[in-house]
């Protein structure tokens, strides 16, 4: 049990595949970017953006990442903000991984009052044009993806959600994008996201089950880019700025979810910057 006796955030996918050193911003600029001129708001993608937010508004924030390095700087600009952090290696892929981190949180910081679940992949992005088509994905790659938008967040619950139920309190919350309202091709660049209308479902199943219990489960779907160093100096972004998310106000929202007072629950939100369509 953490010694502040602070309310416990765990964000999974704290980092973002998008920062500065990410695996998309690799891919896609083919080196490591300098962030030095950006928000800390935003250095770190939605992960980063939540994780600063509620360690701003007094709790102690749990980072999960397959890698402890990729959140060090994260760590650091918590503390500095005044906040609490500790990191937590975290591999969705794994059982056992998953088994052994929440062992982890409970022993060194206590149960989570809530539970952020904002895993990405990239599986699928560096594929080219005449490979969309489902006959050529890799199976493996498929895998991947239901690991982390299905299987991933199934393992995660249930090593939560029983204490939220115990405690009649708790908030699950789950980071999605607008390929989890309806099936739609994947088109190139883009990555395999068809599983996420499974994590979509696993939401309104939670909802329905756990809802009762005085548990809080919402799907907040992210419909367009989010800000960070990778997707900024991507040519589209800078053509278009109006199209991209502020980091911190969608952390605002998944706050005010948590926040919100249990005779007006909100079970799915959608997130769209003004000038676009939102997506359905």
């Amino acid at each position: 049990m953490n010694s502040s006796h602070k309310p416990v955030a765990v964000v999974v996918g704290a980092t973002s595949k998008w920062q500065a050193d990410g695996r998309n911003t690799k891919l896609a600029h083919g080196k490591v970017l300098d962030d030095s001129g950006l928000p800390v708001g935003v250095r770190w993608g939605v992960g980063g953006a939540i994780a600063q937010k509620f360690a701003q508004e007094g709790f102690l924030v749990v980072l999960t990442t397959r890698n402890a390095a990729n959140a060090s700087l994260l760590e650091i600009a918590i503390r500095e903000q005044g906040g609490e952090s500790m990191i937590v290696e975290l591999d969705l892929v794994s059982e056992d991984s998953i088994s052994n981190a929440f062992a982890q949180i409970r022993d060194q910081a206590g149960d989570p009052d809530v539970l952020v679940y904002n895993a990405g992949y990239l599986e699928g992005r560096d594929l080219p044009p005449e490979k969309e088509l489902l006959e050529h994905m890799p199976v493996e790659m498929f895998e991947t993806a239901q690991h982390i938008s299905s299987r991933g967040p199934f393992l995660v619950a249930k090593e939560v959600l029983p204490a939220m139920r115990e405690r009649g309190e708790g908030s699950f919350l789950i980071s999605n994008n607008p390929s989890s309202l309806r099936g739609k091709k994947r088109q190139t660049g883009q990555s395999l996201y068809y599983p996420r209308v499974m994590m979509r479902t696993l939401a309104q199943v939670l909802t329905e089950e756990y809802s009762e219990y005085g548990v809080h489960v919402a799907n907040i779907i992210i419909d367009g880019t989010i800000d960070s160093p990778g997707t900024r100096a991507m040519p589209k972004a800078q053509q278009q700025p109006n199209l991209v998310i502020n980091p911190v106000k969608i952390a605002e929202a998944f706050y005010y979810l948590h926040t919100q007072d249990k005779s007006c629950w909100t079970h799915e939100i959608q997130l769209t910057p003004y000038p676009a369509k939102p997506s359905f």
